[in-house]
């Protein structure tokens, strides 16, 4: 798939959304996407994800500049990578000196300790872009496993695996968000507000 394809597709998932609908030149409804099952209901995890959202774009503003550069090198949405450094760390709020409470993620992003080299600091364009090139490789990795799922369906198993790489964990299955629905669903709900907010 072209850098241009690949963009256009961040671009369908993280498009307007309503509820049991994403938008953007088409619908597809959310119980078609077989890739993650909503755990929580679409108003209930969009008031908590828009709470945590509003607070975040305000430590996000500090971060555009490298989010943007390194989402135009990789023709990824940068409303994607930020929606990623939302989860993972609500933007360093939950890091001391760059790791997790255990010590056992890294930076902006969360990288395991275990991978075999950190780039950067903790808060780094390097470390941003040492994750984001992890994500353009999950969801590659996914699109050649599942070639026969949707675009959509295949982007969404990438965000799941790249969760899993994270954390250093190789697994793949049928379903990449067997465990892991609620990430999925939390960072497209965070990617879709941090579009709407400049991203």
């Amino acid at each position: 798939m072209g850098p241009m394809l690949l963009l256009l597709g961040l671009a369908v998932l993280i498009g307007e959304i309503t509820p049991l609908t994403y938008r953007f030149n088409w619908k597809v409804k959310v119980s078609k996407v077989k890739v993650c099952k909503f755990a929580f209901s679409y108003a209930t995890g969009m008031d908590a994800v828009k709470k945590t959202a509003e607070v975040d774009i305000v430590r996000l503003r500090k971060y555009e500049v490298p989010i943007k550069r390194v989402a135009r090198n990789l023709c990824l949405d940068p409303a994607l990578i930020a929606a990623i450094i939302s989860q993972e760390s609500r933007v360093g709020l939950l890091l001391n000196n760059g790791w997790d409470q255990g010590r056992r993620k890294f930076g902006l992003m969360q990288i395991d300790r275990q991978h075999d080299s950190l780039y950067g600091t903790w808060d780094s364009e390097e470390h941003i872009n040492q994750c984001s090139n992890i994500l353009v490789v999950a969801i590659n990795e996914v699109r050649a496993r599942h070639p026969t799922w949707t675009w959509e369906q295949q982007l969404r198993g990438g965000i799941c695996a790249y969760h899993s790489k994270i954390g250093n964990v190789q697994v793949y299955d049928e379903d990449p968000c067997h465990r892991d629905n609620y990430y999925v669903d939390n960072v497209i709900r965070r990617a879709q507000y941090f579009k709407r907010h400049g991203f």
